[in-house]
């Protein structure tokens, strides 16, 4: 069970006691605190500093109005400016609402309330929160992480993210599978730094960006005179990275002799350099990454099994950007607004044809392709937003995943894939991704859990 201290605080704001029980109840996944007015709400923000508050807008002593209730949101958001406020009024809810929202607040629910409702738009304003939050520790140079560079709303990389914190502390070889661009050196850099190891070095090499005859000696060193040029003796990059990592990117192109060197490195962990006798032992973790069909180039001889079971004691898939749901305009957002700071400081977002562009291009080269073609977007832009005619793509996807024949499995698909573009654009908004999709709030509620788009 997990230690109450580290759960994320919710400040419930309601002075209906019955209800306020019954919502704590309800929330065990958070660390509940609650107010019944408007001065014990700002004690609790100030105490607590809750990412999540729920606000009933009748308050004491204006229970039958909305006067306490908006004043208590206003003082929060000056306090916490980034404190997600959802409020509820039983008092003309729609014009309340439109209120609330226009000062600040995060989102809205109606009384009687819809336990489960109410679950979803909380949940989404947590996710929501700790985003923002780390875009913040970012740009404030804080941490220095490699996942706290990592940006991603999608459940799909959600998964490898978990993976990877999982598989960090543990001191085993780690092989990363992902097409080019999807951020394996992002990764592997994570794993280092979320291990024991990351007081020590992080070293990387891309064995398919040196030739042949080099890759030996950038890997093992070499001793003064051991070949034409070696006019002093060098380490190598696993001699560099004693004591840390060592990514070996690209792995899959290691040429066959130097396999065999480096997997009698991996079973005995003793090293000689070019030229040498002295076996120097070397304690490093090895990350490698490859973009290639390793059991097919092990069945056609081309990359040895002993080696493979080696370095896959831990295999991650990266997904491509395309099966990232809703990634790709969450990262151009974020590329638009640091790519506009150095480049064209007039540029202040991205217009929702771009948005439309960027949704419908399936990215082949991933995210090292949508970073390039946002950076000459930026570039060339006149107005102040970026637009479809900036980025120069089509407007018809041509390349996401067929569609299962069922109609069912199709439909459930669309609408997956739908409703999750509509809330990364709305900035998971649940009231602006409803009036996006053309739908009441209650039949996004109804398809989220559905579908299970809670979280």
């Amino acid at each position: 069970m997990s230690d109450e201290k580290t759960l994320p605080v919710l400040l419930i704001v309601e002075d209906d006691e019955g209800l306020q029980r019954q919502l704590k109840w309800a929330y065990e996944g958070y660390r509940v605190v609650s107010a019944i007015d408007r001065a014990q709400a700002i004690e609790m923000v100030r105490l607590h500093e809750p990412a999540v508050v729920t606000l009933d807008l009748g308050l004491p002593p204006d229970p039958d109005g909305t006067t306490e209730g908006f004043a208590t949101l206003t003082e929060i958001l000056a306090l916490k400016s980034e404190t997600k406020i959802i409020v509820a009024s039983g008092h003309g809810a729609r014009e309340s609402a439109l209120k609330a929202i226009a000062l600040g607040a995060y989102d809205f629910y109606r009384k009687p309330v819809d336990i489960d409702e109410l679950g979803l738009i909380v949940s989404r304003a947590f996710h929501l929160a700790d985003i923002e939050a780390e875009n913040r520790r970012l740009e404030a140079g804080g941490g220095g992480e490699a996942l706290g560079a990592l940006i991603s709303a999608s459940p799909e990389m959600a998964k490898v993210v978990r993976t990877i914190e999982r598989v960090a502390s543990a001191d085993v070889s780690v092989m990363l599978l992902g097409a080019s661009g999807t951020g394996k050196e992002l990764l592997a850099r994570a794993v280092h730094e979320k291990s024991p190891r990351a007081k020590g070095e992080f070293i990387a090499i891309n064995c398919a960006a040196i030739p042949e005859n080099l890759l030996e000696a950038e890997l093992f060193g070499y001793e003064r005179g051991a070949f034409t040029g070696a006019v002093k003796t060098t380490p190598g990059k696993i001699e560099l990275a004693q004591g840390g990592t060592l990514f070996l990117d690209e792995v899959g192109d290691i040429p066959l002799p130097l396999q065999v060197k480096l997997l009698r490195f991996l079973q005995e962990r003793i090293i000689e350099r070019i030229g040498g006798r002295t076996q120097i032992a070397v304690d490093t973790r090895i990350v490698c990454a490859t973009h290639q069909d390793l059991d097919a180039m092990i069945a056609d001889g081309r990359f040895r099994d002993d080696l493979y079971y080696r370095l896959a004691e831990i295999v991650v898939k990266i997904p491509s950007l395309s099966e990232r749901s809703g990634d790709a305009v969450l990262l151009a957002r974020h590329f638009v607004s640091r790519f506009a700071r150095d480049l064209n400081p007039k540029v202040q977002g991205l217009a929702p044809d771009g948005a439309d562009a960027i949704d419908a291009h399936p990215w082949p080269g991933n995210v090292r392709e949508l970073e390039n073609r946002i950076k000459r977007a930026v570039i060339m832009a006149d107005g102040k937003l970026v637009g479809a005619a900036d980025l120069d793509l089509p407007g018809i996807r041509g390349g996401t995943d067929p569609l299962p024949i069922n109609l069912r499995a199709a439909r459930e698909q669309i609408d997956r894939r739908v409703i999750r573009q509509a809330l990364t654009r709305t900035e998971n908004n649940i009231s602006g991704a409803a009036k996006l999709l053309g739908i009441s709030r209650p039949t996004l509620y109804d398809l989220m859990k559905q579908y299970q788009l809670g979280a």
